[in-house]
């Protein structure tokens, strides 16, 4: 389907600050509304909007209930890492948080690690609930403490093969939603080895005083990346993709309307680029581009942007904000003019989707609500702080 390519005129920041700084108001008003209270959304809103009241008022009422979630140490769904996150942006508007991430950081870095290493379910290795974004959120969150070795060595381990088979997940088989997956390796940044990539990277980036752990790193980073090259494939809109699962046989080429940070060429493009970025290769990197490159050209936001709630269109894990948080590292870092293109695109259709929707129809968590939606307009249109962006894998 055709789209518009007329880049829209940017946004002035004080009509999305205003948005975000009503929205943290109003939440401070009403917690209850939806969410993990222990999510990082509402203190990386709050870092970014830095204002006198709003910023404080939110964050103070966040950390009445920060931690209080699941005891998993996740980066979301109520985990210990996303507290840990919310902890240390919260300081920056009340700064007696520092106090308790400064308890939490070294805890989560030490804590024994009980993972299986086959047969394995999303908590055993995911972004979303397991050991990759606990160590992204180290890596992004306490440098002062070295790579917490036995975490960045698991996630190693489960890529000593190069057709990756200790990420089979073997728990699904009677899951009502998740039967798919059971036998497969997911691909995606949320779930799968994209995700674990873009910890992997984090780690490498910073494992420099330990040449042994920076070795088995990159030979897993080479592994996973060649792994993520193997399974792409191009649809019939012409771009370059992934399936949800690397699957046994070709691909259909019929195009799925998920393109997202979550599945699909946004978010596993990246976690390639800056993998080969970390490593040094060149062409692996260009390869990654130009499968962001083959997405940025063809994406049409009547076919790829669908959901029932604001989260899925608007969001960053299904929806446009997500693909502009991705667009926005390409252009910073790779320098990729179809991303800088879309990222302008993008920018007008996230905010004209923010002006259209109640503030009361969104949670506060940061990858399904109106915190996540906000924060990418900010950094990716207005120069907002990046430090949060590891929470997607990005930077």
């Amino acid at each position: 389907m055709p789209h518009d390519t007329t880049a829209p005129a940017v946004p002035p920041r004080e009509d999305v600050h205003g948005l975000a700084v009503r929205y943290l108001l109003e939440w401070a008003e009403a917690p209850e509304r939806g969410g993990h209270l222990c999510d990082p959304g509402i203190p990386v809103l709050a870092h970014l909007v830095a204002d006198d009241r709003a910023a404080p008022a939110a964050v103070a009422v966040w950390s009445r209930t920060a931690g209080r979630g699941p005891s998993h140490p996740g980066l979301y769904d109520g985990g210990l890492a996303g507290t840990l996150v919310g902890l240390r942006l919260g300081a920056r508007v009340h700064p007696g948080l520092g106090a308790a991430a400064d308890r939490l950081g070294p805890h989560l870095a030490g804590r024994p690690l009980r993972y299986p290493t086959r047969d394995v379910a999303f908590p055993d290795y995911d972004l979303i609930s397991g050991p990759s974004g606990l160590l992204l959120a180290l890596c992004a969150t306490e440098p002062a403490l070295p790579v917490p070795r036995p975490l960045a060595a698991h996630l190693a381990l489960l890529c000593d093969e190069e057709e990756l088979g200790r990420l089979r997940a073997g728990q699904y088989t009677d899951h009502p939603l998740l039967a798919w997956m059971q036998g497969h390796v997911n691909t995606g940044m949320g779930h799968g080895v994209a995700g674990l990539v873009t910890a992997l990277t984090a780690a490498l980036r910073r494992a420099g005083p330990d040449p042994d752990l920076a070795r088995d790193l990159a030979g897993a980073l080479g592994r996973a990346t060649r792994w993520l090259v193997r399974q792409a494939y191009d649809d019939e809109r012409g771009i370059r993709t992934w399936p949800g699962a690397g699957l046994a046989g070709p691909p259909s080429p019929e195009a799925n309307p998920r393109q997202a940070w979550c599945y699909g060429t946004p978010g596993v493009a990246w976690a390639l680029w800056d993998a080969a970025d970390a490593l040094g290769d060149g062409a692996a990197a260009d390869w990654a581009a130009t499968a962001f490159t083959t997405l940025a050209e063809h994406y049409d936001e009547a076919f790829h942007l669908f959901g029932d709630t604001p989260g899925d269109r608007l969001g960053l894990c299904h929806g446009a904000a997500g693909v502009l948080a991705v667009a926005d590292a390409f252009d910073r870092h790779a320098r990729l003019p179809a991303a800088s293109t879309l990222k302008d695109r993008l920018v007008g259709h996230l905010t004209a989707g923010l002006a259209a929707r109640p503030l009361a129809e969104w949670p506060a968590d940061l990858l399904t609500g109106l915190p996540g939606a906000l924060a990418a307009l900010l950094t990716a249109a207005h120069g907002a702080p990046r430090g949060w962006l590891p929470c997607l894998g990005l930077r």
